[in-house]
């Protein structure tokens, strides 16, 4: 499995080979720099791509379920104006959702906190500011920020969160201790939909619908107009293929509070 413990592993031991080779056959430095490159590219795409799992375990999918069953999830909420009609559209096609809420959001907007929770989803933490640059952050930020968020919850909802996706899925070793030491259940997604950056809703929803199995995590947004109609063409196609969208509690059989 390529992860952070064994690339360094790895890396430790193309080290000492190279110091051997240094003693015995005078070889160039060049060799280190290049091991030394090959390690930072690879902390950096392992920093960036949540499904490989490479810092800390996160759930993506889960193909054993019983059912033809999959779960939508929401980052970046609570929204005044897209929120509302993310759940309008959830109510009509009788499918539950997940929401990743950013804690300042839900301090502004506690009656959409309580409003998702009264439909029948569930919510998330997703940090309490979603700065830029949560992924460089030390480690006691990072638990400082992630805290705030679960006493924001816990102050509106009267309830402990245990599921957490990190800002922009971002992971390194301080988000993973912080995680550890909250002992949270971190999920990425397998279908990624790009919908706060693309134009074009046609476009975004056909690269979803092309990807989606049973078991599959997708990963959307209640903050544009542009979700907003990916949503619905979204849950149309999974009412015609038979599949239904379930919280990330029932999908992987967890408990979404404390």
């Amino acid at each position: 499995m390529l992860n952070f413990k064994n690339v360094n592993i790895i890396a430790i031991l193309f080290l000492i080979v190279f110091i051997l080779l240094r003693i015995t056959m005078d070889i160039s430095f060049w060799w280190l720099f290049r091991l030394t490159m090959v390690w930072l590219i690879l902390i950096s795409i392992g920093s960036l791509h949540i499904r490989w799992n490479f810092f800390m375990h996160a759930l993506h999918k889960n193909a054993k379920v019983n059912g033809e069953l999959i779960a939508i999830t929401f980052d970046d909420g609570p929204h005044p104006e897209f929120t509302p009609k993310t759940l309008e559209l959830l109510k009509k096609y009788n499918a539950k959702a997940t929401f990743f809420l950013i804690g300042r959001n839900a301090e502004k907007h506690p009656e959409l906190v309580k409003k998702i929770l009264s439909e029948g989803h569930i919510i998330g933490n997703h940090s309490y500011s979603h700065i830029n640059n949560f992924g460089f952050l030390s480690f006691k930020k990072v638990l400082v920020d992630i805290e705030l968020g679960q006493a924001v919850f816990k102050r509106i909802t009267n309830l402990k969160l245990q599921f957490f996706r990190p800002p922009f899925g971002v992971s390194n070793p301080n988000i993973s201790r912080a995680i550890k030491k909250l002992k949270l259940k971190t999920f990425g997604w397998r279908v990624r939909s790009y919908d706060t950056i693309a134009r074009d809703p046609e476009k975004v929803y056909r690269k979803i619908s092309t990807k989606i199995k049973k078991g599959d995590v997708i990963l959307l947004h209640d903050s544009s107009q542009l979700s907003i109609e990916v949503l619905e063409k979204l849950l149309q196609f999974l009412q015609n293929k038979n599949l239904k969208s379930v919280t990330l509690e029932r999908l992987f059989n967890l408990k979404a509070y404390a």
